[in-house]
């Protein structure tokens, strides 16, 4: 039962989006005889399943080398394009630990946004995001990749922005999704100036590239540099941090999922292309540099100031990976959010 669950690993994202599919419905006011709770049950539900789906599957991988499960997408001369997910002790931690935060944001959620008009809507959009987050920390394509962080700035948008009606929200979600365009820009940049020397743009395949296939100093230095700015964006580190404050603006149970799982998202992205990043001592002093200038603002943040509105640390490389964090990060830059009693506490 378990090899079932092992071999379908590529499906765990797919239960966000049905949540989010099965919220339609009540978003958009097709039914409102039963109000909106129904389809917050839903969202629940298949979360939970998710959450099922990566323990089973974890236990199903206990004592199998990682699995890699391939989808050609595009085949245009010399362009081979795959959709890759990778099914390690890692990769799969990381997406029930993902799965199991965006079922306890839900069921905050349940109780704090009970009176909301739009709760289908908010539920909608998490199971979304958790879609978006568990696809991440299973993908094995630097392609997947760069495709999730744009789903990622969209569905950051349309949550800043939940409260719509609101100038001030408003504006913060145009702020939050222009910031971390930037960031998803470069990044496009580097996997299109990639795709010219690297045999394929799978992790594993880069790492062995890496080892084997120096680069020019230069053509090394704007590469790194391209490839830092996505992730950057989403770990809102300086100076593509200033979307971090001005997303408080949207609903208090999701910022656990935008504030936090997100940089921790960023940051694992990071830990993924290290192998690449090292071929440039330029781009990794500055990987560093922006850290250290990172968690020295964070921690001059005035402390009347709620945690979650403040910039997340994060460990500069090579000392992001840890035990401590399935996420491949230090444990200390996840609870950015939901440590802060003034993060959840009702307006």
């Amino acid at each position: 039962m378990t090899r079932f669950f092992l071999q379908s690993v590529w499906a765990i994202p797919l239960y966000g989006l049905l949540g989010t599919l099965f919220s339609l419905p009540w978003a958009f006011g097709l039914m409102r005889r039963t109000g909106q709770r129904p389809a917050a049950y839903l969202n629940i539900l298949v979360m939970v399943m998710a959450l099922a789906h990566c323990l089973l599957a974890l236990v199903g991988l206990r004592d199998l080398p990682p699995q890699s499960f391939c989808f050609d997408w595009l085949n245009l001369l010399d362009l081979e394009l795959a959709l890759r997910f990778e099914a390690s002790q890692i990769s799969l931690a990381a997406a029930a630990l993902t799965a199991f935060i965006v079922v306890l944001a839900q069921l905050y959620a349940l109780g704090y946004m009970e009176k909301d008009w739009s709760l289908a809507r908010l539920f909608g959009l998490m199971s979304a995001f958790g879609a978006i987050l568990c696809a991440l920390a299973l993908s094995d394509s630097l392609v997947l990749s760069y495709g999730l962080l744009e789903m990622l700035t969209l569905s950051t948008y349309l949550m800043v922005g939940f409260w719509y009606a609101q100038p001030l929200v408003v504006t913060a979600a145009r702020d939050a999704f222009l910031i971390k365009r930037v960031g998803d820009v470069f990044l496009l940049m580097g996997v299109v100036a990639l795709t010219c020397y690297a045999p394929e743009l799978t992790f594993s395949g880069l790492a062995q590239w890496a080892v084997y296939q120096p680069l020019p100093g230069a053509i090394a230095t704007l590469l790194g540099l391209a490839m830092i700015a996505g992730p950057l964006g989403s770990c809102a580190q300086f100076p593509l941090n200033l979307w971090l404050d001005e997303a408080m603006e949207g609903p208090n149970p999701a910022s656990i999922l935008r504030n936090s799982v997100v940089v921790a998202a960023g940051a694992y992205l990071l830990v993924k292309l290290e192998p690449a990043l090292m071929l440039s001592p330029v781009a990794s002093e500055c990987l560093i540099g922006i850290g250290a200038i990172t968690a020295v603002g964070a921690s001059l943040v005035r402390s009347p100031k709620p945690i979650s509105s403040a910039p997340s640390p994060m460990p500069p490389a090579p000392t992001w990976a840890s035990s401590s964090s399935p996420w491949g990060c230090s444990a200390l830059t996840l609870p950015c959010c939901c440590c802060s009693p003034t993060a959840w506490a009702r307006p």
